[in-house]
């Protein structure tokens, strides 16, 4: 069984960018779609036995019409194939209000050829699988206020703990006594697992998370594990079998994932033998830049920021974020005009200010403001700001408070 997996899809994600003028759409959409098409045509061109999506085909549990009809396009190409194809329900896709439709809801409604929609713990022969000589265990996210329900706990976490005691039963009792031991089982959730390693992006992960334990899905038993949820590409268990796989996102989604690659999986699965998985990096994916500075000095202070860039070829179409921090007296020393200019050829460039505030110069204990010379608070001024040429400071406000004083 030659298994494509992939998850993470988010392809509303409209955070950065402009929109095309051709088609209407924002281009950072486009750029997910470009990733979802390079994904749907691998599947079609490998004669992929099954594929599997993860869960989380949007980012807004409420997708528009138009992402809805870009996504449904996609997964239409796989059914036309006649590419059996699994669509897990993620985090983002499902309401958590009761009773509301997720937002793959259309492909369970219309009973689309070749597509199937896992919205529920499921366990799933080749009967249920158009004739595959496989089996999957589906474990889509289920939400918080689902969850409360189904235990009657009040307390969340109490009900996520009890959730996860039930979904490793029954797991366990599906692989262990139901399960037919000469085919392959693949799982598959949308969820987090002890040990996995997490990226920058944290929105998803915002509250509880349901969390599997690794002994379950470390089972032997088990050929893959396909997971979603998680951004960070990594196999849990590498090096070892079952391969536990959070392929990523398809695309970048902020700063965050700036130095990570995206891929997705194909998995040769067979009984009795070792799983091999082959990473597929998605090329063209867009880059992201994030660099951070100190200024440390007044003088050539829009050089230095520049010097902190990349070259404007390096930065060509990319998304790059300089944040920089300084003393905020040198706020106008900054010419923002100059560095969109010199970033003219990014995709969207983000400068963030952090300017520092100085602390209040303190005078020595028992001493009053009324009891020091001008001169002496400016060199405590000068000593606590540390500026540059002091001394020569110094000298020149001597010479200026004399002549005045002669002058008068």
């Amino acid at each position: 069984m030659k298994i494509l997996h992939f998850a993470d899809a988010h392809i509303d994600m409209t955070n950065y960018g402009r929109h095309d003028p051709v088609s209407g759409l924002p281009m950072r959409v486009l750029d997910f779609l470009k990733s979802l098409d390079t994904i749907v045509d691998a599947a079609i061109s490998e004669k992929a036995d099954l594929v599997i999506f993860a869960g989380d085909a949007y980012k807004d549990r409420s997708p528009a019409p138009t992402f809805q009809r870009e996504w449904g396009r996609r997964i239409m190409r796989l059914s036309q194939a006649q590419i059996p194809t699994l669509l897990l329900i993620g985090n983002h896709d499902i309401s958590p209000a009761a009773g509301r439709a997720h937002a793959l809801q259309e492909f369970k409604t219309l009973q689309v050829p070749f597509v199937r929609v896992l919205d529920q713990p499921c366990f799933l022969k080749p009967d249920d699988l158009w004739g595959l000589p496989i089996q999957v265990i589906a474990m889509p996210w289920i939400t918080r206020s689902g969850l409360m329900a189904v235990t009657g706990e009040t307390d969340s976490t109490e009900a996520y703990s009890r959730i996860e005691e039930n979904m490793d039963d029954l797991i366990k009792r599906w692989v262990e006594e139901e399960a037919d031991p000469s085919l392959p089982i693949v799982l598959t959730a949308h969820a987090s697992i002890e040990g996995a390693k997490f990226g920058g992006e944290r929105l998803v992960m915002l509250g509880n998370d349901l969390v599997l334990s690794g002994s379950l899905v470390k089972n032997k038993k088990l050929n893959y594990v396909a997971m979603g949820h998680i951004h960070k590409p990594q196999d849990v268990n590498e090096g070892f079998q079952p391969p536990v796989v959070y392929p990523g996102s398809i695309e970048r989604v902020d700063f965050g994932e700036a130095k990570e690659d995206r891929f997705f999986v194909i998995a040769h699965v067979e009984q009795g033998k070792d799983t091999e998985v082959e990473w597929v990096e998605l090329t063209g994916v867009r880059k992201f830049i994030d660099r951070r500075t100190v200024l440390s000095s007044n003088e050539n202070v829009n050089e230095a920021l520049k010097d902190a860039l990349p070259s404007p070829k390096e930065m060509s179409e990319a998304i790059v974020r300089l944040s920089v921090e300084y003393p905020r007296e040198w706020d106008t020393l900054i010419d923002e005009s100059a560095l969109r200019k010199y970033t003219e050829g990014t995709f969207e460039f983000h400068l963030v200010k952090r300017p520092q505030s100085e602390a209040r110069v303190r005078i020595a204990e028992g001493q009053v403001v009324s009891s020091l010379s001008p001169l002496d608070l400016l060199a405590q001024y000068f000593d606590a700001s540390k500026t540059k040429d002091a001394d020569e400071l110094k000298k020149l406000a001597q010479k200026i408070i004399s002549e005045d004083t002669l002058d008068t």
